[in-house]
């Protein structure tokens, strides 16, 4: 890391110049933060699913070169004109969903939408170049780099005894799940569940129906390797649609008398997502979609919803962090309320992003995290 000019840092990145391609570490250019932006040092990040969705499988391959990676913890190294909220040496975790707390959603409490939500930064607006080219700021974070830039509304300030290479995973992955119960579902007490996808995100969401009190809580994966994680984190029953002729639905509505109270979509597949939602109750069963994808519609017959169902969605879980307060879920690990060390499989270097993008392509990882620079 070096300053080669008025305010401007020479860090690593892990660039993706390409489509479907390998990331490439390379030397990039951090401009300062203009008006109401920090600058951060990251220290640690996660690589999602989200990462490797939008670099290998999204169906806008037009938004390259960029820099990936949103799930993340750092330090502020400093801040432009107009921040408020911020000074240089804050430990803060970067947000993708952001909140203006101005805009009418921001206003509402039924949402943690933002109208300046999930941005994927012009070139333009980029902060961050290489080669003199500008590479785009994925979700406007791009934590893969040892310095970027946010928006001042696109962060949170958390404890500084926080450990930064674990709560890194609330930022994206472990928000999402438990948000999808506890915030979006509203998974109540007895109920049963079932969890399709056991991933970082269908583990939190297994995690989040423990929490809130449900009494049977069926994860689904095809992935044996999952089960036993699953049940640390409160599964009471695993099953592989692999091993049974029937549809999954349908084993799901034979196990519980009719169908499960709360089911979750926690992959990104539309065939699932149906399977979800018809392994749900008729009369009240709610399906919650956790899972990105925008290369599909769904679809189901309206006879689902008619008779009671109801099929919704979330981003981040619901959550709703606003950047001068410590988000709740930081100070619940921290009171050794919320397992998140349970959820890193891999602990790897920045140089050894494309080592951790192929253990989470052949699903031998849950969650890598990377550490990018020194605290």
């Amino acid at each position: 890391v070096e300053s080669i000019g008025p305010g401007v840092i020479r860090c690593k990145a892990a660039v993706a110049w390409e489509f479907n391609q390998p990331l490439v570490i390379e030397e990039v250019e951090v401009a300062p933060p203009q008006e109401k932006e920090i600058r951060i040092k990251i220290v640690a990040t996660g690589v999602c699913q989200s990462d490797l969705y939008f670099l290998s499988k999204c169906s806008n391959q037009t938004a390259f070169p960029v820099v990936f990676g949103h799930e993340a913890a750092g330090v502020v190294e400093s801040i432009g004109p107009g921040v408020t909220e911020f000074q240089p040496g804050d430990t803060v975790i970067p947000l993708f969903m952001p909140q203006c707390r101005e805009c009418r959603l921001c206003k509402s409490p039924k949402t943690n939408l933002c109208v300046n939500g999930c941005p994927l930064r012009s070139f333009e607006r980029s902060r961050i170049s290489c080669k003199g080219r500008k590479l785009l700021q994925f979700l406007g974070t791009s934590s893969f780099s040892e310095f970027t830039v946010v928006k001042e509304m696109s962060a949170a300030k958390i404890d500084p005894a926080a450990p930064l290479d674990r709560v890194c995973l609330i930022g994206c992955a472990i928000c999402t799940g438990y948000g999808a119960a506890v915030n979006t579902a509203k998974v109540e007490a007895g109920s049963s569940c079932a969890v399709f996808g056991l991933g970082a995100v269908g583990l939190a969401a297994v995690m989040g129906c423990k929490a809130a009190g449900a009494s049977r809580i069926i994860a689904v994966d095809i992935n044996p390797d999952k089960f036993e994680k699953a049940k640390v984190l409160g599964a009471t029953d695993v099953v592989n649609p692999n091993d049974h002729s029937r549809p999954i639905q349908q084993l799901l509505q034979e196990m519980t008398g009719g169908g499960v109270d709360f089911s979750f979509e926690c992959i990104g597949n539309v065939e699932v997502m149906r399977s979800a939602l018809e392994s749900c109750a008729p009369g009240w069963g709610v399906s919650v979609i956790a899972g990105w994808t925008d290369m599909e519609n769904f679809s189901a017959p309206p006879i689902h919803l008619m008779t009671g169902r109801k099929w919704t969605g979330t981003l981040f879980g619901g959550e709703k962090w606003i950047s001068a307060s410590e988000p709740a879920m930081v100070r619940a690990y921290l009171d050794r309320k919320l397992m998140v060390d349970e959820f890193i499989t891999h602990n790897l270097r920045l140089e050894q992003i494309n080592e951790a993008v192929e253990l989470m392509k052949n699903g031998r990882c849950i969650r890598a995290v990377l550490s990018v620079s020194p605290q």
